[in-house]
């Protein structure tokens, strides 16, 4: 092109974005900037949106700084983008402020700023704001919805979880599969696992994040059979399981001590060819072999899979290796644990024990000596004190 316009860099930074090609967006926008055209909120905000994708944090705060040269920092389209990146990147500080100087906040804005915060764990805060939300009479939708139902689930809030319930039918919310799917782990999280069924079954289309749910409910309060058989039940009914799913089915082997169904579904994940297999399968997988006491089997899956092992891997083939006193295997694991965490002195500490157990007092006593005249450090026993957290900003709560 001759000339391009503004318009025709926002089309094809936006039309970058909305293909998941945020580097190329990112080239386009740096491009634009260096010939010196004419930056609208929709350039900033396509951007921004694939500074969000890719967790940008420096880039987020260079086109943070063009916003504020531009006087586009109070624009809805643009501050919401701003705030989303900074909430994606754990920077929830400044999404806070970036929130209040928005003038006129929509309820995207509105949204966006909970699902961050509920993100970011801080499900007390996205409570509050929700609460605020509603005074100041904001149309919330379904995704703030499913967003304030996820805080209600991790903090056990049965009662407000029932108020949410209602709220969901008053406005015709409830046949949406994300609400339902939120609504299910609320009741199965704060003991309802009965009423979750309900919600599950009422549901006359079920996509697999509603299944997915149903079936990690289950799991949860123990029903391995019932998540089994929901399985069975999602599969003749079309849908496909994806990672979740075989991910929660693998859980429910583990916890139920059933070997040969966790093989059947790594099988089935394995040559499932719309499912890539990740470092979660197969470190649930270790853990199941390595329940059942075969850690040469789990070792060697270690070995074989496509991916380096990690901490947690190595941390359940030792506690295993100890449990059956396989103290050969529980020193290559140590090896591996020493190497990743070297400050770790529970490493040592649990070394010590599988000699301890085998009856090799020398070894665990050496174990035992290298952790207190080491550099090994072994974390002291706590407890947990649950505690409400408040966001404050420059000594003001933002909510």
């Amino acid at each position: 092109m001759p000339f391009r316009s503004t318009v025709s860099w926002n089309t094809m930074i936006a039309g970058y974005t909305c293909n998941g090609n945020n580097l190329q967006a990112l080239k386009l926008f740096s491009k634009m900037h260096e010939e010196g055209t004419r930056m609208s909120e929709f350039t900033l905000s396509s951007t921004l949106c694939a500074c969000a994708a890719n967790f940008a944090t420096i880039e987020c705060k260079q086109l943070h700084t063009i916003a504020i040269k531009l006087a586009l920092e109070s624009n809805s389209f643009v501050g919401t983008a701003v705030l989303d990146v900074y909430a994606k990147c754990n920077m929830i500080n400044d999404a806070c402020l970036v929130f209040e100087k928005i003038p006129e906040k929509t309820a995207v804005t509105w949204s966006t700023f909970i699902a961050g915060l509920v993100q970011n764990g801080l499900h007390e805060d996205a409570l509050r704001l929700f609460q605020r939300s509603l005074r100041e009479g904001v149309q919330f939708s379904e995704f703030t919805l499913s967003a304030i139902l996820s805080t209600c689930a991790s903090l056990a809030l049965m009662i407000e979880g029932i108020q949410l319930h209602a709220v969901i039918f008053k406005y015709a919310f409830h046949g949406n599969f994300f609400v339902a799917s939120s609504l299910v782990d609320v009741y199965a999280r704060c003991g309802q696992i009965e009423e979750a069924y309900l919600i599950f079954s009422d549901m006359k289309h079920k996509n697999v994040v509603l299944w997915n749910a149903m079936i990690t409910s289950f799991t949860r309060h123990g029903n391995f059979w019932e998540a089994m058989i929901l399985f069975e039940k999602m599969q003749q009914a079309g849908i496909s399981p994806n990672e979740v799913t075989y991910l929660s089915m693998l859980s429910v082997c583990g916890h139920a001590g059933l070997v040969e169904e966790a093989r059947c579904y790594f099988s089935l994940l394995i040559s499932d060819q719309t499912v890539e297999p990740n470092v979660l399968h197969y470190s649930c997988m270790v853990d199941v072999l390595g329940r059942s006491g075969r850690t040469d089997e789990a070792w060697e899956l270690i070995q074989q899979m496509p991916f380096e092992p990690t901490t947690s891997m190595w941390g359940s083939l030792l506690g295993s290796c100890r449990k059956y006193r396989n103290i050969g295997l529980a020193r290559l694991a140590a090896e591996q644990l020493f190497k990743l965490e070297p400050e770790n002195g529970g490493n040592h500490a649990l070394l010590s024990d599988v000699y301890a157990a085998s009856g090799n007092w020398e070894n665990a006593v050496l174990a035992r000596t290298y952790l207190n005249d080491g550099g090994a450090k072994k974390d002291m026993g706590s407890s947990w004190i649950y505690a409400a957290h408040i966001l404050v900003v420059n000594k003001k709560s933002c909510l």
